[in-house]
């Protein structure tokens, strides 16, 4: 139906839900009620600035894609076959179905049999979160979501005390922007406009520190290209040469962290040799770096998620916040350090996510190890009983996940019930008994933080739900009625939920939201710069974490700051070290099917140093098996040189179909957790290659 009679398009409103920091304010061109045209960053928003990722500047592709799912469908074919695996039914049948298995599951084994299975596929909190109060209403067995942020997020807290650092915006302000574990021209797209004021307007100097030449890294004055998982022992050495070289302001050392002696000691032995040593630099481009850094008060280490991928990425991530509280940047403008401040919103999410009916006792489920969940290691069930029924939201666990074997085989079950909401056939879809189609962001009602920046924004519906598609609120909702779980968020509609809860939380009502388009959450400068205290009880940053208080599994841990050695190491049986980064215009799965993207990352392929290729003689295009204790993969080869000889990188997440053997790149990832509290390990797997 067109909008009027001469079909004028307009722009609307949104807001990006996909999982990346910046959650970025969008304009959205209407061509009707069921169509949109071009999307674009909101100009007037100070962190988006007008800016977008290419990816989601080309949402029609997405959103009006001819392989949506349109109709609810039962498994009448092979598991993993496909669409043709599949016959059409009415919505009715779909939840009437998917509520009886998991009835069965329920009375057969307990409410534990049961898994809620979610993340991060929309970041918007109703249609994100309210399996959770599904979940906690049913007792149903509780997730522990490792598959992102947990490593990092343990880190941050270890030594700064609170998910926040200082605004983002101040990028712009800094004169040393030092992005470390990120590639935002991929990931962040703003970060990188807020660098390029920084570099117009003050001659800032950019330094990236990842195992790779990345795009970013690309841009940078300078490049530090560490072996994988060794961040710790560069960040260790830096603060060598700050304090050896008079960099450090003693001062605030003394009244705003626990320094000491022994920590004095600790990183007097932590010498720039013993870094190269380890991370495969020179002596001298550590030395270098630490005068640069040393020396610019006005210095912004933008940490990124790369440090969530390894084992020792929560001592790493601490390693580097040290270096902001040795130099006193905390207390300049454009100085200090972010990783995510996701905890300066004022949200009361009970709600939403129905913390009203939590019961703690209920067992928790690692949301990495899927597989060994699925497959009855007794480790991950405990004394609970085996995962019979699935529920999946939001997600893709037969690509995303470590041990794609493993997760295959569990999937394979036959005494498995899974239904998956979804928007396309993706890998799980195609493994399902019950597949329901799901409406896109700009489809329903949503509100939504950010860990980038610090505006909430709530967005209304741009367009009708596409063909017969439903949102997650309303599925969740019509469930929970032939479950027999009774909350009164199940009665109300999201734009309700989102009403009272900005009215418990003391703010705006959702109309004035939706109007003003978003609130600033930004806290006082001192607060944001911790002048007023880090988020111990004692106020002070910890050199010396107590990680007992971060996760349950503090043991590996080093007391001090620096190298953890407690990575997938390279031997002579794996010499090579695969990190298996993010695509350029893949986001995790969520923009495999798009055209514009496919055309662009063309076909699966490992970057090796040509070095490496001479050894292995192998050259552009050929075909190489990459493998380990898991299992192997077939890549075609492209030479590079902007990596170490001894690393190896995989940009993807590719559908297991695109690979020869129709398994991904995460058939080599392992599913052990990071300690101390658990994480994914993407990017820290130890490997050989063969011609294949």
């Amino acid at each position: 139906m067109p909008l009027d009679a001469s079909n004028t398009p307009e722009y609307l409103h949104s807001v990006c839900p996909h999982d990346c920091p910046s959650t970025c304010a969008l304009e959205v061109e209407r061509l009707s009620d069921t169509r949109i045209g071009k999307v674009r960053g909101a100009r007037d928003n100070s962190y988006t600035a007008g800016v977008i990722c290419a990816k989601v500047a080309r949402y029609a592709e997405r959103v009006h894609h001819p392989d949506r799912l349109t109709t609810p469908l039962k498994r009448t074919g092979d598991k993993g076959a496909g669409i043709s695996a599949f016959t059409p039914i009415s919505w009715d049948e779909a939840l009437d179905a998917t509520a009886e298995g998991l009835l069965q599951a329920e009375q057969r084994h307990g409410a534990e049999a049961v898994w809620p299975y979610f993340y991060a596929g929309t970041m918007g909190l109703v249609q994100r979160d309210g399996i959770e109060r599904l979940r906690h209403v049913k007792g149903y067995s509780r997730q522990h979501s490792t598959i992102c942020v947990v490593l990092a997020d343990s880190g941050w807290q270890a030594g700064v005390g609170v998910r926040r650092g200082i605004d983002s915006r101040e990028i712009a302000k800094s004169d040393l922007i030092v992005v470390w574990g990120g590639n935002p021209v991929s990931t962040q797209v703003n970060v990188m406009t807020h660098i390029a004021k920084a570099r117009k307007d003050r001659g800032a100097k950019l330094v990236v520190v990842d195992p790779y030449r990345t795009g970013t890294a690309a841009q940078a004055d300078v490049h530090l290209m560490v072996k994988p998982g060794t961040d710790g022992a560069l960040a260790a050495a830096v603060g060598h040469v700050l304090l050896a070289e008079g960099f450090a302001d003693r001062d605030y050392l003394a009244r705003s962290s626990d320094w000491d002696a022994e920590l004095e000691a600790h990183y007097a032995a932590r010498t720039p040799e013993w870094a190269a040593g380890i991370t495969g630099l020179q002596p001298q481009e550590i030395v270098d770096f630490a005068r640069l850094y040393g020396r610019t008060q006005r210095s912004f280490i933008r940490v990124g998620y790369g440090f969530a991928r390894s084992r020792n990425g929560s001592s790493n991530l601490h390693a580097v916040t040290c270096l902001p509280t040795i130099t006193g940047a905390w207390q300049h403008e454009g100085g200090g350090a972010l990783y995510a401040s996701s905890t300066i919103y004022p949200l009361d999410r009970t709600l939403i996510q129905g913390l009203d009916r939590l019961d703690k006792s209920v067992r928790v489920l690692d949301q990495s190890r899927i597989g060994p969940v699925l497959t009855g290691d007794p480790r991950d069930l405990g004394a609970g009983p085996p995962v019979t029924a699935l529920f999946i939201q939001n997600t893709n666990p037969m690509v995303v996940c470590p041990e794609t074997t493993k997760v295959r085989e569990g999937f394979r079950r036959d005494d498995l019930f899974v239904c998956v909401h979804e928007q396309f056939m993706t890998d799980t879809a195609a493994m399902a008994d019950i597949v329901i189609p799901a409406t896109t962001f700009l489809e329903h009602d949503d509100i939504y933080t950010a860990s980038g920046h610090t505006h909430l924004q709530v967005a209304r519906k741009v367009i009708e739900p596409y063909a017969d598609c439903r949102t997650n609120h309303a599925v969740i909702c019509d469930l929970a009625k032939r479950l027999g779980a009774e909350h009164p968020g199940f009665g109300m509609s999201e734009w309700q939920i989102i009403d009272a809860t900005l009215e418990a939380s003391g703010l705006p009502d959702a109309q004035s939201m939706a109007d003003r388009r978003w609130l600033d959450c930004v806290l006082p400068f001192e607060t944001m710069h911790f002048l007023d205290g880090f988020g111990h009880a004692d106020k002070r940053f910890h050199f010396k974490p107590n990680w007992a208080e971060v996760g349950p599994d503090a043991a590996p841990m080093p007391r001090l700051p620096g190298h953890a050695p407690i990575i997938d190491a390279a031997d002579g049986d794996h010499p090579f070290r695969l990190v298996a980064a993010p695509a350029r215009t893949f986001l995790n799965t969520s923009f495999t099917e798009t055209p514009g993207s496919r055309k662009r990352e063309a076909r699966p392929t490992v970057l090796i140093h040509p070095e490496a290729c001479t050894r292995l003689s192998l050259k552009e295009g050929d075909r190489a098996r990459l493998g380990n204790r898991l299992g192997s993969v077939v890549l075609h080869v492209r030479p590079f040189d902007g990596l170490q000889s001894d690393v190896v990188v995989v940009e993807s997440i590719w559908p297991n179909a695109d690979f020869e053997e129709g398994l991904g790149i995460n058939t080599l990832v392992s599913a052990d957790a990071g300690p101390p509290n658990g994480g994914a390990v993407f990017h820290d797997t130890a490997i050989w290659i063969r011609p294949a």
